[in-house]
Parts: structure tokens; sequence; C-alpha cells
């Protein structure tokens, strides 16, 4: 049970909370529903469980002036009727109201504040901050009958705020999401930085950001005004050794983003108010709160998130780099097998043989051996380790050296195998034969080569096949309607082949692994000198 005294303050703490406040909320059966600014609502309804409702408030003391609030002044202030004149309230951070207060409140009115009052005040401050708390100063001035009239009419900063009595601080707690932590040290795995940028006092900052793993024990905050200070030859060098900023504008904001990207490095940047749409709209990739963010910030974003989940923007990079991951592969498996086809038919026809494949085979070979299985690899999951490697340089080129070289190898290899089969055919069997057994190994070691296509470090014998149960549907069918071919005398006299029984189609077969297990070999080589380098 609070006293008389305690009581009174709360109330004159109430007043101020209710009264700068443009949020509304409803209680039904013990739930509060808000609409609004989170932290006014948070604000109304610990003014309403104090006992004053805002409705209460507004039917005995209306609001007649504002000085809305702004990332400048970090303050806003409010005109209300009172029973002797007007009371002007306002509320903002604790160092810029604390700056104009003259008065302290007490139980029976105020008196003039002293320098031991600011210590406490700051004191005070503090220990909520490092508790990660949003620490909001309160202040009031009653004004006379006699200047309602004049400052109702010029309700502007200069005229509301000043000569103010310190009414009290109030501390609201604004956790992270369970899972942000878990995207945080996703993204550090990954190889991306997570950088802070708030509007907050940078204790509080520190406390969230050290909470959610982007900043160290030894991590300080940079501040707007120590922003502000350093020039932009030297901010490049600044921002790469800080990880939270506080009390910034909209232009440090810019600032920093324009600083990273001097730096080369591609920059994400996400927010929700009018104030971040210039370094939305200046960062490599804009991300925009969905639910809670204005239609400012979402128009100058590059993406959107609608649940205002941190989570998700980690979940979308990842998902970025399994697509990309999946249309490398795709391409590769096509081009590999493209080159194979043209290495096989121009080795032999500049050898003087008999052309090798017919053009109703190539369209065989392209729709039924390349196509599927491509469309299959370019659904495949992404790999458990696509989170723990480094971004790609911005420079990268999406044909490197390591995809050129695979692609020669496979052509080299297909080609190889599927010449040597027409070589072998030529000398003891008949032209159709020879370019039935051709075709048919080469369809199957492209077939076979789909399964060590889906990575490019791990082997196919490591791979998890539930994922893309699929891919292995679409070449069992391959497979089969190819033997299909083989066996149907119609799909032979249409694929103008000859039929072949299995104790033909099982060694061609086995030739045709030959591809697969040198590939899977190399990557295995491979894979093992980058992990001892």
């Amino acid at each position: 049970e609070l006293s008389a005294g305690a009581r009174a303050a709360a109330m004159r703490l109430a007043r101020n909370l209710a009264g700068v406040n443009n949020a509304t909320v409803t209680e039904e059966k013990g739930r509060w529903e808000a609409s609004g600014d989170p932290t006014e609502a948070a604000m109304l309804i610990a003014a309403a469980k104090i006992g004053l409702k805002r409705d209460a408030l507004d039917a005995g003391s209306p609001r007649l002036a504002e000085a809305p609030f702004d990332s400048d002044r970090k303050r806003a202030a409010v005109v209300r009727k009172a029973d002797a004149g007007a009371d002007v309230l306002v509320n903002g951070s604790p160092e810029n109201v604390l700056a104009l207060c003259t008065h302290i409140a007490e139980v029976d009115g105020s008196r003039g504040m002293t320098d031991a009052d600011r210590a406490a005040i700051d004191a005070a401050n503090t220990a909520l901050a490092s508790k990660g708390l949003r620490v909001l100063a309160c202040a009031a001035r009653g004004l006379p009958q006699g200047e309602v009239a004049a400052t109702v009419a010029d309700p502007s900063p200069a005229s509301l705020e000043r000569d103010l009595t310190f009414v009290g601080l109030v501390g609201l707690l604004d956790p992270p999401r369970a899972e942000a932590r878990e995207a945080v040290a996703k993204c550090k795995a990954a190889g991306i930085r997570v950088v802070m940028i708030t509007g907050d006092q940078p204790k509080t900052a520190l406390a969230i950001a050290r909470d959610l793993g982007i900043a160290n024990e030894s991590d300080a905050a940079l501040s707007g005004a120590e922003l502000t200070a350093i020039d932009d030859a030297a901010l490049p060098g600044r921002v790469a050794r800080t990880a939270v900023y506080a009390r910034v504008t909209a232009a440090d904001k810019l600032r920093i983003v324009r600083a990273w990207r001097e730096q080369g490095a591609v920059v994400a940047m996400t927010g929700d108010g009018v104030n971040d749409a210039p370094a939305l709209k200046g960062a490599d990739v804009g991300i925009a709160m969905g639910a809670s963010g204005t239609e400012v910030a979402r128009q100058a974003s590059d993406m959107v998130i609608t649940d205002d989940n941190f989570a998700s923007i980690v979940a979308a990079v990842e998902e970025g780099r399994g697509v990309y991951d999946n249309i490398k592969k795709s391409m590769q498996f096509l081009l590999g097998g493209n080159a194979a086809e043209l290495l096989y038919m121009g080795a032999a026809l500049m050898a003087g043989l008999p052309t090798p494949l017919l053009p109703i085979q190539i369209l065989w070979i392209n729709l039924v051996t390349d196509g599927l299985p491509a469309l299959f690899l370019a659904a495949d999951p992404a790999p458990p380790g696509v989170m723990e490697r480094s971004p790609r340089p911005r420079n990268a080129t999406f044909i490197d050296r390591a995809f050129v070289g695979t692609m020669i190898l496979t052509a080299f290899l297909t080609a190889g195998v599927a010449l040597g089969v027409y070589l072998y055919g030529l000398k003891y069997h008949d032209e159709t034969s020879a370019r039935t057994h051709a075709f048919a190994a080469l369809v199957f070691a492209e077939l076979l080569r789909s399964f060590g296509a889906r990575s490019e470090t791990v082997p196919i014998w490591r791979m998890g096949w539930r994922d893309n149960a699929m891919l292995l549907v679409v070449v069992a069918a391959s497979f089969a309607l190819q033997l299909w071919t083989h066996h149907s005398e119609t799909l032979s006299s249409l694929m103008k082949t000859s039929t072949m029984g299995w104790e033909e189609c099982i060694p061609l077969m086995a030739v045709s692994c030959i591809p697969l297990a040198v590939l899977e070999l190399v990557k295995v080589l491979r894979t093992t000198r980058k992990e001892r380098a």
C-alpha cells in the first residue's frame, strides 16, 4: 500500500505518461489491447494501473496544444488545461529533459534542483539503462491563466520547454525476441557483421547489444555527438571497430551506411520510421518493418519484413544462399552435359567417324536426361553448412574458376566414355548398334552425374536423400524411359536405335559410372586440401 505522498507522486507521473501520448488502449477481461506506438501504449497501461485512465484525463484536463516529438529534440510537450490555468507536460530522453529542469517535485510541491539532485537522477538513469531499460524522463510546468492563450497560440518548443520541474523517471522494458539471439549467432557464423543503430541512450543500447551477442563486455557505444565530431575521411576506420551506435539522427545513420560501403561492404539496413528512410535508400539492401513501419520507410526499402522479426531476415539470407547454390549447380550440370555432347560429336566427326548422335537423340538427351534432373537440382534444400561460410565478395563472378574446371573435367570424362563405347561398337558391331551403345552410355553417365552435382564439397555417400527424394524419383524414371527405348521396337524405331538386352545394358551402366567416380574423387581431394590449408 502506497503512502499518501507516494501515491500523489505516482499520480503526477501518471499524468505525464497519459497526457503526452497518442496511443490508445482498451482493457477487456484483464487483457490489454493497444494501437499506436508500442512505447506510448505501455505508458498508457502503466498510467491506468496507477489509477489514471486517459479518458478521465481528457475529460477533466483536455489537450490544448502540443510540440510533437522529433529526433533532434528527443522530447515531446503537451499543454493541458488545469484548475488554475494550464500544465505543460514534457517527456523525453533523460539528458535532454533534465537539462531544462530548474526544480524537482516533492510531496507537497517543488523546490530548486541542486547538483546533488542531478547526480542522484543520473545515477538512477544509469542503473535503469544498465538493465537494458529504455528510460524516459518526465517533467512539467504550470502556466498561469494569463499566459495560456499566448502559449496555445504559439506552442513552440522554446516557449513550452523551459523552467521545468522534474517529475520522475520511467523504465520501459522492450525485450528482444527469443529467436533474435540465435539469429545474431547465425549471422556471425555466416560472416555477417550485425551492428545496432538506435536512438536509445548508450547504456541501454549496450545492455541490449551484449544480451544479443552483438557487443562484447569491452565494447563501447558511439553516440551521435561523438559521431558528428569524426570527419568523413576517418569514419570508415571507426565504424569497422564499432558495434553499437546510440542517440543517432537520420543524418548519422546515413553517414554510417556510407562509411561501411566505402570499405567495400555490402550493407543491409533495417528501419521503420520516417527518419530511417535516407539510410534505407542509401544501403545496398533497405529492409523495412511491415507491421510497425511507416509507409515512407516501406517505399524507401528494397524488402519488407511482414512480421518485424530480425530472424526472418536471417532466414531470407539462408534461403537466398540456397537458391544461388541451386542455380549454380543446375547451370553447371546443364553446361557440363552440353559440353560433353559437343566434345563427343566434334571428336568423332574430326576423326572421320560416322555421325555419333542423331538430332532426335540429342533432343531426347536435352529434354529427358538433362532437363528433368536440372529442374529438381534447382529445388534442392539449402545444405546444413550454408550459414557457416563467409559471404561472396562483391566482385565474385557466377562462373568462376572452379565452375569452369568442373565443367571441363565433366565434359572430357563423359565424352571420353561415350567415344570409347562408340569406337568399341564400331569395331565389333554395326554403326547403328555402336551409336545406340554410345547414346545409352552418354545418357546413363549424365543421369548418374546428377547425384554428385548436388554439392561441390559433400561426397554422395554423405548426402541426405530424404530432403530431395524427387531427384531420385526423376533419375529412376529417366533410367526406366531410357531402358524402355532400348527394349521397345517402336521406340527404338522412333529414336533410330537398335534394341538391347540386359547383357548389353548392365556393362554400359558400369562404364557410365566412371565420370561420377572420378568427379567424386576430385571433390574429396579438393575439399581435403582446403581443410588442411
